[in-house]
């Protein structure tokens, strides 16, 4: 007996090491176009056997008209490949901000939330190679840093919810392919064809002419690439964080002696400061403020305080690094930091 198309086997290969490496419930986040849809079909196809439940979310953010029809269309469809349950969840998109990144936002928000009401279930998203070598290529442009080029990762646990990216393996004509194979309908998103999204312009535009100029393989070159930088990045985290413990212990008081970070490679070092400043509940930090801070190390002068996002501030005082509380206004400041011990270096 022959088996399935390869499209369609190459869909259920994908799903079916992570699918059964947990019991954890999925619920998969489907919008109703091929990714999603072939993903939620291999899901729905390899739950028989794995013996996990597995559902789905459809998500309707009401910019469009029609949204909400299109919605139970998804939903009908998911429903009849043997998912359960089912979930179409409005969503209102605020309007500041674009209108992309305000969808996003609301979108991860009802998947956490029907995630935690639905046994802390993993929620499977469609994001496929090629999404991966755009997702690269955006990280390069802006320079917004090297996890960025890093792309998006299989598995990431975020705010108790596990985000599951089975297919960053599959190109996307592949999940086409197999929906087309299944006699599955699948919907084209108009803003997936909206020149005006950067996105849209990097998949028609850009990706192609550099498979022409390069002669080919951009995407799974680029999506390589991401997976050989993680594996570094992840090594550069783990030194950090073991370091931050180390020096945290040595400090015991919340501070981070300063002469000990000096000597440590960059990439260390500035991960170690960022890891004190998170850990302290700074937010946004920017590379900015983490240079700052970092001058106390690298060029101390005896300069004062480095302002951060959030009003708090860092000085070095008396050998380490210390974290002073946000100024509030109306109110005093708070008293100045013992003078430093160490003299400056001329």
């Amino acid at each position: 007996m022959s088996g399935p198309p390869p499209a369609v086997a190459a869909l259920r290969s994908a799903v079916r090491p992570g699918l059964r490496a947990s019991a954890r419930p999925v619920l998969v986040a489907c919008s109703g176009g091929a990714d999603s849809v072939a993903l939620a079909a291999a899901l729905a196809f390899e739950a028989r056997t794995a013996g996990v439940p597995v559902g789905a979310v459809t998500v309707d953010h009401g910019l469009q008209p029609g949204s909400a029809e299109q919605a139970g269309h998804t939903a009908a469809l998911l429903t009849g490949l043997g998912l359960a349950p089912v979930l179409v969840v409005p969503v209102r998109v605020p309007g500041d901000g674009g209108p992309e990144g305000a969808a996003r936002t609301a979108r991860y928000a009802a998947l956490a939330g029907a995630a935690a009401a639905h046994g802390g279930a993993r929620v499977a998203l469609g994001h496929t190679l090629d999404d991966q070598a755009e997702t690269v290529l955006l990280g390069l442009g802006r320079g917004s840093g090297p996890r960025s080029v890093a792309g998006m990762v299989a598995e990431r646990e975020d705010g108790g919810v596990l985000w599951w990216r089975p297919l960053l393996g599959v190109r996307r004509d592949t999940t086409r392919r197999a929906c087309a194979d299944q006699g599955l309908a699948v919907w084209d998103d108009p803003w997936n064809a909206d020149p005006a999204y950067t996105r849209v312009r990097l998949r028609t535009e850009v990706l192609p002419l550099l498979e022409e100029v390069l002669g080919g393989g951009v995407a799974p070159a680029l999506a390589r690439t991401a997976d050989l930088l993680r594996e570094d990045l992840d090594a550069l985290d783990g030194l950090a964080a073991a370091e931050l413990a180390r020096l945290a212990a040595e400090a015991g008081d919340g501070g981070l002696p300063a002469r000990p970070l000096a000597p440590l490679p960059a990439a260390v070092r500035r991960r170690v400061l960022r890891g004190w400043l998170r850990a302290a509940g700074v937010p946004d930090l920017q590379a900015v403020h983490l240079r700052g801070v970092e001058t106390l190390v690298t060029r101390w002068r005896g300069q004062g305080r480095v302002d951060l996002p959030g009003g708090a501030g860092v000085v070095r005082a008396s050998g380490r690094l210390v974290l002073l509380p946000p100024v509030r206004r109306g109110t005093v400041d708070p008293p100045a930091p013992p003078a430093p011990l160490e003299e400056p270096p001329p």
